[in-house]
């Protein structure tokens, strides 16, 4: 490369300046490393937050499977965190009494070690995706507590045993709580009663004492939802039993998220202890149905033109607010670095949201990073560029 400084190689240097143009060399050459520093800049978002908190993606069976090869490119340059979007869900993987399939489940712990990947299990133990066999006997009736503590004993220790040493982290207990922070009244609840939660991390911690555990779900940003978490892990504190972390699902709607009360649970739950992680993150651009409220998967409601008007693609202005709204989210994320171990968005691309068809069957969304042509959308660039 060319260069406007003058030479001094061959040429006789008085000795009385030589100190002059050795300190000349010096700073010419710390100038041109600091130079070389200021220009090399991320290109991707695992390089641009790698101080700061992985960056995860959950992803398809499709995708584990390899037939997405798309969105497995975007995974591989963007993401250094995978969770398996159903693979591990207790419907998939244990479908019938003493029935395993572990074929997807352990392509997908493959995939995230030869990638050196922080691999989550999602999730243990969950009222929705969860069979009806798994609280009946023989004969349809509800088991009592202790057989149902066994069938969860059994599902956790088998599960967690063989990937032992693999799975960095897991989901043990999901969505339990109901928006004003009680206990929801699932059946592990009406059966087990409200130490399901303990019993399932005691599972969990004896299977793998090093894998990580937490608790997980949506809405817990919010003040009265944040009080159950906060007692969830707290009573578990209390009773000496390992927990690791709070999942905030992050599931946000567009013009609607609450940065405040984001930037306080972060707060309040690192007063625990526990790091923090944002599990399931994405952003709902559409219109929401009258009376819809949470993230229950079990809504449905019926497609209205009114409820879907971005079907042939997100307009510049709503991809503007759309770019903004993310970019106050992780300035509020860098801001607790120290408490924020995983940013994971819920999908890769647009395309395989579970935002198109929940909770209104047959919509485009658009709450992604990138488009349903595997396409980074502007907040990509926005991202990788933010500064502290």
């Amino acid at each position: 490369m060319k260069n406007n400084f003058p030479s001094i190689v061959g040429q006789v240097v008085p000795v009385k300046n030589k100190k002059y143009i050795i300190g000349g060399i010096i700073s010419l050459t710390i100038a041109i490393l600091f130079s070389s520093c200021a220009t090399k800049q991320a290109t991707n978002l695992k390089d641009a937050f790698k101080s700061d908190f992985f960056i995860g993606a959950a992803i398809s069976s499709s995708q584990i499977m390899g037939k997405d090869t798309n969105s497995l490119k975007l995974l591989f340059r963007h993401f250094n965190s995978i969770t398996a979007e159903n693979a591990m869900k207790w419907e998939r993987i244990h479908p019938k009494p003493g029935v395993y399939n572990f074929d997807t489940s352990d392509m997908f712990v493959a995939m995230g070690q030869k990638n050196n990947m922080f691999i989550v299990g999602h999730c243990l133990l969950w009222h929705q995706q969860t069979p009806a066999w798994v609280f009946t006997d023989s004969l349809g009736k509800d088991l009592n507590r202790d057989a149902l503590l066994k069938r969860l004993r059994d599902h956790i220790t088998t599960i967690v045993t063989r990937y032992k040493g693999k799975i960095n982290g897991y989901d043990v207990v999901n969505e339990a709580l109901n928006e004003n922070g009680t206990m929801r009244k699932s059946k592990w609840y009406e059966i087990i009663g409200e130490d399901y939660i303990q019993k399932a991390f005691e599972f969990a911690k004896a299977a793998d004492p090093s894998a990580e555990l937490y608790y997980n779900d949506y809405n817990i940003e919010n003040p009265a939802k944040r009080e159950g978490g906060i007692r969830i892990v707290k009573n578990l504190q209390t009773k000496g039993i390992k927990v690791d972390g709070v999942g905030i699902q992050g599931h946000w709607i567009l013009n609607a998220v609450q940065f405040n009360n984001i930037d306080s649970s972060l707060v309040q739950f690192g007063r625990l202890g526990v790091n923090v992680h944002i599990t399931e993150l994405d952003m709902n651009v559409l219109p929401l149905p009258d009376n819809f409220s949470g993230a229950e998967i079990t809504d449905n409601f019926e497609l209205q033109a009114k409820l879907n008007p971005y079907a042939k693609g997100m307009p510049d202005s709503i991809q503007s607010r759309f770019t903004n709204q993310y970019v106050e989210l992780f300035k509020i994320f860098r801001k607790h670095k120290d408490i924020l171990k995983r940013v994971t968005f819920w999908g890769i691309t647009d395309k395989m949201s579970w935002l198109n068809d929940w909770p209104v069957k047959g919509r485009a969304n658009y709450p992604l990073l990138f488009d349903r042509n595997y396409q980074a959308k502007p907040i990509v660039e926005e991202l990788i560029k933010l500064k502290e």
